[in-house]
């Protein structure tokens, strides 16, 4: 059984920063690509960023590219979303996943353990 914890949530005011850790149990951790997702409120839960085993290769929903990186650090069975400039649209709760490996991440079906995500809070 795969247990992913999220942390790192908080109240922020627009254009700071927030960085956001998914702590994975489990050996094989570093077998799998994983991503995050978010959901605000009244809307459905969507994409935000995905990183493969390695970390060699990323990619972002268009509204976070430039703003959000996405990296890992298999030693630490961890991997983090560090998210600037942040904006009052960014509010929502922020959910870690693992990716099965049968696509390109970008759909929820893709993922088998989820976190039970941590609440991000932008004001303006």
């Amino acid at each position: 059984q795969v247990q992913l914890v999220e942390s790192g949530g908080g109240l922020v005011q627009a254009g700071g920063s927030l960085r956001l850790s998914c702590a994975a149990s489990g050996r094989t951790f570093s077998s799998y690509a994983m991503g995050w997702f978010r959901q605000a409120p009244g809307k459905e839960r969507e994409f935000v960023a995905h990183i493969s085993w390695s970390g060699g290769r990323t990619y972002y929903a268009d509204s976070v590219k430039g703003r959000f990186t996405i990296s890992r650090d298999n030693a630490k069975n961890t991997v983090y979303l560090q998210m600037n400039s942040l904006k009052p649209d960014d509010t929502a709760v922020y959910y870690c996943a693992r990716d099965r490996g049968y696509g390109l991440g970008l759909r929820q079906n893709e993922y088998d353990y989820w976190g039970q995500g941590t609440q991000v809070t932008v004001s303006s």
